[in-house]
């Protein structure tokens, strides 16, 4: 009889929100491979009685929740745990993603059901939710610690994190994945007047954590004979973002956000240079995308950025030392092959997701073997 597994914790398959619907939709379709019944909990808008059907051999239940924001996704988990709680049968395992309603996985877990819990980035960490949100992520995060049976960390440093809070046995490595990009068409590129191979391009939230202000300086210090195209959603109306617009010389483009994932990967596949300040989170998702498209990478230094990345590409710590990084590579094209060279390479040994559904699934083994001692003790004990 073939194992089920319930992926929660995500608004569900297909991806179309973030990291963790991409990691759930890809994780789940290797489990099916592998023979596995997959249950995933889908968060749609509106109202409505709780519906069940089937994408792609993964079988969705699909919760409607009106309420927007973090109430709506606080309501859609809670619904989620007690849907899958009265369905659970004995050889069942969940997968969780994400600790933001960590106080909900009590419920599993008083019931002896085993749960993977994927421990995200430290994101309690955050400035941006302010005192009061990051005092509920933390403590939402130790209790997620505390019941799950086996805890995902994305990154080395985040598993280093989470064994000195909970301990070395429950804790196991697996990043995020992607798939590789070996072409892309550059009709997208016409849109913004770009050529192929002679831009650098900017992929991430408008936030001071992920160095956006840094990167526009630097690149904005001298002529670069190219443009620095930065996707993302910019507004005078935030002083952050205005500041960023701000520094920005000519050559720099604000095309916008772009959900179109075909156009946003062919504007990646076909840069020149692919620019990473993310200072916090672990394994980043666009950055391991960069890499499966053969990017030439320039990050910012810390220890996320240059685990993922590896030795062969460049990195930075603030504007002083970018700006001639800049200079330096776009005079050196060879170079900037070698490095996209090294990130297919890195890609292709860390990142794909044959590999990582093969960790999520010993991962999911190793839960239920867990608890099935354990019921198995219990029960020893009581016929004592």
């Amino acid at each position: 009889m073939a194992s089920t597994v319930r992926i929660l914790g995500t608004h569900g398959v297909p991806a179309a929100y973030g990291g963790f619907e991409t990691a759930a939709e890809n994780v789940g379709l290797y489990l099916r491979d592998q023979g596995w019944n997959v249950i995933v909990y889908c968060q749609l808008e509106g109202e409505g009685p709780v519906e069940v059907d089937e994408w792609n051999g993964l079988q969705r239940v699909k919760i409607r929740e009106a309420r927007p924001g973090w109430k709506g996704t606080s309501a859609f988990d809670l619904t989620s745990i007690r849907h899958a709680t009265a369905a659970h049968r004995d050889g069942d395992v969940w997968l969780t993603f994400g600790y933001n309603t960590g106080v909900f996985d009590v419920m599993p877990r008083l019931r002896g059901i085993p749960n993977v819990i994927n421990m995200d980035g430290m994101e309690w960490t955050r400035k941006r939710w302010g005192v009061v949100k990051q005092g509920i992520l933390l403590a939402n995060e130790r209790l997620a610690g505390w019941v799950g049976d086996v805890l995902i960390a994305d990154h080395p440093v985040i598993a280093t994190y989470l064994r000195r809070h909970f301990g070395r046995r429950r804790v196991q490595t697996i990043t995020y994945g992607a798939h590789e990009v070996t072409s892309a068409p550059e009709d997208p590129l016409g849109e913004f007047a770009l050529t192929a191979g002679e831009y650098g391009i900017v992929v991430c939230r408008p936030i001071p954590e992920n160095s956006v202000l840094e990167i526009v300086t630097a690149w904005s210090a001298a002529r670069r004979g190219m443009p620095l195209v930065v996707v993302g959603p910019y507004s005078q109306d935030d002083p952050y973002q205005a500041a960023v617009m701000t520094a920005a010389s000519d050559e720099v483009l604000f095309p916008g956000a772009i959900f179109d994932a075909e156009r946003l990967q062919a504007l990646r596949f076909h840069a020149a240079l692919y620019l990473h300040g993310h200072t916090v989170g672990g394994t980043n998702p666009s950055l391991v995308e960069a890499m499966a498209a053969g990017n030439a990478i320039v990050a910012q230094d810390n220890a996320y950025n240059t685990w993922v990345a590896g030795p062969g590409n460049a990195y930075f710590r603030g504007s002083a030392d970018l700006e001639p990084l800049l200079g330096a590579l776009l005079a050196d094209p060879e170079r900037r092959r070698r490095m996209g060279d090294a990130s297919r390479a890195r890609f292709r040994a860390e990142f794909t997701w044959q590999k990582i559904g093969s960790e999520y699934e010993a991962s999911l083994r190793t839960a239920l073997a867990r608890r099935t001692k354990k019921t198995k003790k219990t029960n020893v004990g009581v016929g004592a």
